[in-house]
């Protein structure tokens, strides 16, 4: 059950806030710190700590970290799992759509003039 608890809530965290690692840390301290009071705001400042030293996306890093302590290597799958799960999932849909109507001339013309602005990002 606390897998689901877990997952769940780390995919709400995901869905609020994709692309964005450094915005999600004040959705998971409230989430862990202050509604399920799965950790102090103390250990939770020691894994926002450890999540930027570590290589990789600290968003991920921190639900990893935060779910291994919270319900060991099962807690870390299901954190990082439902961390991830929304960025897959608009991945696949937007290959798909792109897939399906990428070639109709408006989209290739809006792709084509987002390419400058990706490529000056």
């Amino acid at each position: 059950m606390l897998y689901l608890i877990l997952y769940g809530e780390f995919f709400r965290i995901g869905l609020c806030c994709v692309g964005g690692g450094y915005a999600a840390m004040p959705f998971i301290q409230e989430v862990v710190v202050y509604q399920h009071h799965w950790l102090t705001l103390r250990q939770f400042v020691d894994i926002f700590t450890i999540s930027q030293m570590t290589p990789g996306p600290i968003g991920i890093n921190a639900a990893t970290f935060v779910g291994t302590k919270i319900a060991g290597l099962g807690g870390a799958l299901a954190a990082t799992l439902g961390f991830v799960s929304p960025s897959l999932l608009l991945g696949i849909l937007l290959a798909r759509l792109l897939q399906k109507y990428g070639a109709f001339d408006p989209i290739r013309g809006i792709l084509n003039g987002l390419r400058p602005a990706v490529i000056a990002l």
